[in-house]
């Protein structure tokens, strides 16, 4: 198979809401950032606004009074948390799965490695709301593979589920994997070089001549979340830290291990934005 075929043959490719391709312009300069601008073309999508507004009144956000509008949203939560509200709502939104496809633990998953990612970035050059996004969409490729070629993939899961590295089992069966998808997508949304790169070489970041500082994100972000789920003790998270990656990516590792206590939880952090999938 071709991995130009998975999309030729999608008559249906995940569309995203033009006010997130904008959010995501706007990591590269943020004193442009029109505040006012970017409330009025979210109120004006009214799925997007709609969700939005759902996800700020839950538990998790509320307070004494009631969010109304998206302007309430950016005095309450302020713009970074809208921002990060409006992309997990807008490309979740915009990706249909198949039946059978559980949607809200692939999302809480993909929800876990962009907040871990964040949390890393914090410790290196990259954008931190960059690195978020990115972080979400690490898998995204899983998902138009099941929804293109339904059956092929339920062979691969099985594979999986016998203990066979994915992308080894996709190779086999498709040709490609879903690293290669994910990006090809993110490519064709029109996102920045940085983020598509991070998302095709984050198995292997230590693989390309040139590391990129986004896909050694993502690896130590899908570390830690494993390393969560598996609740692995301080000590044994800092045995086992990819240091080799970290290093490669300039990320002070050695500071952020004193603070890798304050990951644990962090998957929660997010759960109210299941709630409006």
């Amino acid at each position: 198979m071709e991995l130009a075929a998975i999309f030729d043959s999608s008559k249906q490719l995940p569309n995203i809401p033009k006010v997130v391709q904008e959010l995501i312009e706007s990591f590269k300069d943020e004193d442009s950032i029109d505040i006012d601008d970017i409330a009025d073309k979210i109120s004006k999508d009214q799925v997007l606004s709609a969700k939005v507004l759902r996800i700020a009144n839950s538990a998790k956000f509320s307070s004494s009074r009631e969010v109304k509008t998206i302007n309430d949203a950016v005095v309450l939560l302020g713009l970074s948390m809208l921002r990060t509200m409006v992309l997990a709502s807008g490309i979740s939104g915009a990706v249909t799965v198949p039946p059978g496809f559980d949607r809200k633990a692939f999302w809480k998953d993909s929800f876990a490695v962009a907040e871990l990612s964040r949390w890393i970035a914090n410790y290196t050059d990259t954008n931190p709301e960059t690195a978020f996004t990115a972080g979400m969409l690490y898998s995204i490729g899983i998902v138009l593979m099941h929804t293109v070629y339904p059956q092929e993939s339920v062979g691969v899961e099985a594979m999986v589920k016998e203990g066979k590295d994915r992308r080894e089992a996709e190779q086999q069966v498709f040709g490609y994997d879903y690293a290669q998808v994910g990006a090809e997508l993110a490519r064709r949304w029109r996102f920045p070089d940085e983020m598509c790169e991070g998302i095709a070489s984050h198995c292997d970041p230590l693989a390309d001549s040139e590391v990129s500082n986004m896909a050694g994100i993502i690896n130590i972000a899908i570390f830690l979340r494993k390393a969560h789920q598996e609740k692995l003790s301080e000590e044994e998270i800092i045995q086992q830290f990819p240091n080799q990656i970290a290093d490669a990516v300039g990320m002070d590792h050695p500071r952020a291990l004193q603070e890798v206590q304050s990951t644990v939880g962090v998957e929660e952090s997010l759960e109210a934005l299941l709630e409006g999938l």
